[in-house]
């Protein structure tokens, strides 16, 4: 596309998006985080002031050290450990992507690590719930038309996952949409967690697995063949798996061309991967290849606190590092809304009637 019609930050703002990979406890407003750590007695900040706060956070996860970048998440979840900061750091996260175009998101945390201070995990649950909602009716009140459902995470180092698992199912007729694995992927391979899988699946539910992002191929191989996950939560690593040639030519290997032709769902996180060294750059990032070969494709936030971030911004950068036009961003938003963890008849709803009118309006 030619440079002087490239989308600007405001249109981009503007255009319908669809979320499936953000982290509740990676999205904060770090003013929340200073009311939340004085509200709440959390006394392990950094600082209390608030621009410095926010800065520190993107400069400890830019830091390129791990325990640096995990310290970010001791404090947020610090300050999340009763009900009312759950349900205030949901809506408030409802809030700011709905005002950031976002028309559907599916927020995931862990809620076991939110039980310090004796709350159950339902009560997490429904915590969110609530937040959740009065993020939705004030985002309506408004202007902005927003869909947000829970994903329900399970720490793979840690043994609750079959817990977590029959946490979803439980609640899944309240506002959780799936359900997920995360924390460290090496040394703690997706099939640690077969049972959960196992009953996810026997109960009709929905996952996404984090494979793919800190490691290879075989954690991508064994979240989908062994594990039956639906999306990939990552799979930036799937480029491990395309290789090209001296002069030019592109073969993929036989998970990559599984993946691509299954329409396995990438959830990438464009500016986290660079974060974390997936990536060097943006505009070196495999999101560029895995679009060219048709990939299922989706652009996400990760973590807005950390990154700095927000769908609008990932999609500037994007736009900036591979010159992609309104039809580009259009396809990767419909990837995601097809790939969403809700019934079919309303992802056509949100396909049809918002998704499509709004970018059309904006190609106008």
């Amino acid at each position: 596309m030619d440079t002087t019609s490239a989308p600007s930050r405001e249109e981009l703002r503007q255009a319908p998006k669809v979320l499936l990979h953000d982290h509740l406890d990676g999205g904060l407003r770090p003013r929340t985080v200073v009311e939340l750590a004085d509200s709440t007695g959390y006394d392990g900040l950094p600082t209390t002031d608030v621009d410095e706060l926010g800065r520190w956070f993107t400069e400890a996860a830019d830091s390129g050290s791990l325990e640096k970048y995990l310290e970010t998440f001791a404090h947020t979840c610090g300050v999340m450990q009763t009900e009312d900061a759950l349900a205030r750091v949901a809506a408030e996260a409802v809030e700011d992507l709905a005002d950031d175009g976002v028309v559907y998101a599916e927020l995931r945390y862990a809620p076991e690590l939110f039980v310090e201070r004796g709350l159950s995990l339902d009560a997490v649950v429904r915590a969110v719930s609530d937040g959740i909602t009065e993020g939705e009716r004030k985002a309506n009140a408004a202007g902005h038309r927003i869909q947000a459902r829970q994903l329900l995470c399970a720490m793979r180092q840690h043994a609750r996952a079959s817990e977590i698992a029959e946490l979803t199912i439980r609640h899944r007729d309240s506002g959780v949409a799936g359900f997920d694995i995360a924390g460290p992927e090496a040394g703690y391979p997706p099939t640690r967690n077969l049972d959960a899988f196992e009953y996810m699946r026997s109960n009709n539910g929905h996952f996404t697995i984090h494979a793919g992002e800190a490691f290879g191929l075989a954690s991508i191989w064994e979240a989908i063949q062994h594990c039956g996950a639906e999306r990939l939560g990552h799979g930036v690593r799937i480029a491990d798996d395309v290789k090209i040639s001296a002069d030019g030519e592109v073969g993929l290997g036989r998970l990559a061309a599984y993946v691509r032709d299954r329409r396995i769902p990438l959830e990438l996180c464009p500016s986290s991967n660079v974060q974390t060294g997936a990536a060097s750059s943006i505009a070196e990032h495999p999101f560029g290849l895995l679009a060219k070969l048709r990939f299922r494709v989706t652009v996400n936030t990760d973590n807005r606190l950390m990154s700095g971030c927000s769908m609008s911004s990932e999609f500037a950068a994007l736009v900036d590092a591979f010159s992609y036009d309104w039809a580009d961003l259009q396809w990767f938003t419909i990837n995601a809304m097809k790939s969403a963890f809700m019934d079919f008849d309303q992802r056509l709803d949100v396909i049809n009637n918002v998704i499509k009118p709004g970018y059309a309006a904006l190609m106008a």
